[in-house]
């Protein structure tokens, strides 16, 4: 590996990597169509050690939008966004962000301090940052459910009220970056469309949010979605995009075929998807209409047996 370039320039012109069409095992691609505003990184790589954690990633996120970062455990999500806030300098490759008082940033777990209350948090985070959070922090806490437990100890709320607070403190002085990392993990379905609600505000906000999410369903929400695999780059664009680019077909089967077909199939719900690399159909299954899980399931797929 050659000597490594690392880099923060508040404003330096990213560019997108040259990309041919999708093959099988290639990432799936597009123009990710970030024009305005954004935070991104460049070609960025991270190693730990001998262990290479993010390879030559490009990212952007767009001012008032919600870009959502998923893969699987070492995948390189938390180590991207950790690279984005500003708590990790990259090996190589370059990072473009605010300055550091206009990021606002939740770790894994919810960054709060147990033994302070509710209020006590919200106050402690907008001293840092120079802010009230009188109104701003009350509004926030009554969106999020939170509002009877301002005087409640952080240790002593649920991990879903944690969750919610931790978002909270994050946005709480408005930043132009705000990085979340697995938000919603663990967290009941309610308390979810409330921590929904939470990032979609500070969208509305001008923020650009980065998340980091395990749920397929919850990326689709967002406008723009990078897929990790092993620190590379699986798949990015529109949920849209990435379902269209796809290659060859799926098609849903009550018991898990044989043979070869076993190596492209997985398991959802209480049926088997199969992958169909060159699009014909068998006789077997009923085709499906390939939703972001089948399309990012396929691109690992198509990686593993290249």
């Amino acid at each position: 590996m050659s000597g490594p370039r690392r880099g923060v320039r508040p404003g330096w012109g990213g560019h997108e990597p040259d990309r041919t069409g999708p093959g099988v095992g290639d990432p799936i691609s597009s123009d990710q169509g970030v024009t305005g505003d954004w935070w991104g990184t460049d070609a960025v790589s991270v190693w730990y050690g001998k262990v290479l954690a993010l390879d030559r990633v490009t990212f952007r996120a767009a001012a008032g939008q919600v870009s959502a970062v998923v893969g699987g455990d070492g995948a390189g999500r938390t180590t991207l966004l950790r690279c984005l806030a500003g708590a990790l300098a990259p090996s190589e490759g370059e990072i473009r962000r605010p300055a550091a008082r206009r990021i606002g940033y939740q770790p894994a777990g919810s960054g709060t301090y147990p033994d302070l209350t509710v209020t006590q948090n919200l106050d402690f985070r907008a001293a840092v940052y120079g802010v009230s959070a009188a109104g701003r922090g009350a509004e926030y806490l009554q969106r999020a459910g939170l509002g009877a437990a301002r005087d409640r100890l952080a240790g002593r709320l649920s991990g879903g009220m944690r969750q919610k607070l931790g978002v909270i403190a994050a946005m709480l002085h408005q930043p132009a970056l705000l990085v979340l990392d697995e938000p919603t993990t663990g967290v009941d379905p309610v308390s979810r469309v409330e921590l929904w609600s939470l990032i979609a505000r500070a969208a509305a906000d001008g923020a650009a949010v980065v998340l980091a999410t395990s749920y397929l369903d919850e990326a689709e929400r967002a406008a723009h979605v990078l897929a990790l695999d092993a620190g590379r780059e699986l798949a990015a664009g529109t949920p849209q995009q990435i379902v269209a680019s796809m290659p060859g077909t799926v098609r849903v089967m009550d018991t898990r075929p044989a043979g070869d077909e076993a190596r492209r199939a997985w398991r959802r719900n209480a049926r088997w998807q199969v992958w169909a690399p060159d699009g014909r159909a068998t006789a077997d299954g009923e085709p499906v209409q390939p939703d972001l899980e089948d399309a990012v399931t396929v691109a690992a797929l198509a990686r593993e047996t290249q």
